[in-house]
């Protein structure tokens, strides 16, 4: 038993599911995850295994079949599948935020149309904010919808879509005219059913996905641009079925995403630290194991250290959503603690791998290039500082 990352007050229920996504990480993911990341390859059988375990619909609520797992339970799951590889717990998360948001806005049909065929893997989903050129500035964009009787015209380009080319459900933020002057107050969400695939979409005329963006790591899962060049959507598949509400329902998707990155953050770093000391026992230099030297054992229990920090910190920003209150700062300050830290952890591993780590046969290799992608996702660790800094500010709030 790992005496890192542990987490106190788990339910019997709690402990069994963490304990087989651990074994189902263990046997199914790390053997195959490094082969299949230098191949780009989409992990079709993991993904499989992670069906037949619940994990699409692990927050999912009972009645639409899911689990009704709480917020920690999935960050603690997530945190397992990423110390295997951080890219299969990427596919669960766009999905996990469009299920969060159509079981928070969704109108009583979106419930049961979308909630039962997402907790079984069946349909998943994607989730669509960003644009070419616009990074955090959610206000600024340009994809707008239009509406013509009873559906709605959409135009424009959307970018970074994780799932883009696999899901076969999208939440998709486009601009409507509401007639405000504030910018986010004319946004609202959409659902757009599709067939997975690349290119133009048999089922959605109009709708495009080029095909995979290639990346430097974050392999294997599909990260693409999604094209709308007239796409007509039922006024049915408005999230909630009123306009002018999706910013506020994709700042909550991505303040449980950003518990998510925290969670990926942790099992990251925990790996690395895994692959480090293990590593620091069998290499020997002057006649003992590297671990033995002052040096590399101060550095293993720095790392140590901020494993376990991350870790706690990710947990109270869990909770803190799990007990109904907002939690936009604690996710914030979750995000951006794991991912530098995770980022350092990776990188003194690398260190204490020496030139072995630089070798693609080394898993330290992969982590080394999968870690940077934690620093941008869910915003950059200069938009989680601006979020906090923000919240700090009207908590404290000097009066008079």
């Amino acid at each position: 038993m790992r005496r890192l990352a542990q987490t106190d007050g788990l339910t019997e229920f709690e402990q069994e599911i963490l304990a087989a996504v651990r074994d189902f990480a263990e046997k199914e993911i790390i053997p195959v995850a490094t082969e299949l990341e230098h191949k780009d390859e989409y992990p079709v059988q993991i993904v499989e295994g992670m069906k037949k375990l619940g994990l699409f619909g692990l927050t999912i609520p009972e009645e639409y079949g899911g689990l009704g797992a709480s917020l920690l339970l999935y960050a603690l799951a997530v945190e397992e599948i990423a110390r295997g590889w951080m890219s299969v717990s990427g596919i669960i998360n766009t999905h996990f935020i469009v299920a969060h948001m159509i079981a928070r806005y969704g109108t009583q049909e979106q419930k049961d149309h979308f909630l039962p065929k997402m907790a079984s893997g069946d349909v998943r989903g994607a989730f669509s904010m960003s644009e070419p050129g616009l990074g955090s500035d959610v206000s600024a964009i340009r994809t707008t919808a239009v509406r013509d009787g009873a559906e709605f015209v959409i135009n424009g380009q959307k970018m970074w879509l994780t799932n883009g080319g696999t899901a076969n459900l999208v939440a998709v933020l486009c601009r409507t005219d509401e007639g405000h002057a504030v910018p986010h107050r004319n946004m609202t969400t959409f659902l757009i059913e599709k067939q997975p695939g690349y290119g133009p979409n048999p089922t959605v005329p109009g709708l495009t996905v080029p095909g995979k963006i290639a990346k430097m790591g974050y392999k294997g899962v599909d990260t693409t641009e999604l094209i709308l060049d007239g796409v007509r959507v039922p006024a049915s598949r408005i999230l909630g079925g009123i306009t002018g509400q999706g910013f506020y329902q994709m700042m909550d998707g991505v303040e449980v995403g950003r518990v998510n990155v925290a969670a990926r953050g942790c099992g990251v770093a925990l790996r690395a630290f895994e692959l480090a000391i293990a590593y620091a026992q069998q290499r020997h230099a002057f006649g003992k194991p590297i671990a033995g030297h002052q040096a590399i054992a101060f550095k293993l229990a720095e790392m140590a250290t901020l494993v376990e920090a991350a870790h706690q910190m990710m947990v109270l920003a869990a909770r803190r959503k799990d007990s109904g209150h907002r939690n936009d700062l604690e996710a914030g300050m979750a995000k951006y603690l794991a991912s530098e830290y995770g980022k350092q952890v990776v990188e003194d591993s690398f260190r204490i791998h020496g030139g072995y780590g630089y070798s693609t046969e080394y898993e330290i290799e992969r982590l080394y290039r999968e870690a940077p992608m934690l620093l941008i996702g869910e915003g950059t660790a200069e938009i989680q500082k601006m979020i906090i800094g923000r919240r700090l500010l009207e908590d404290y709030r000097i009066l008079g």
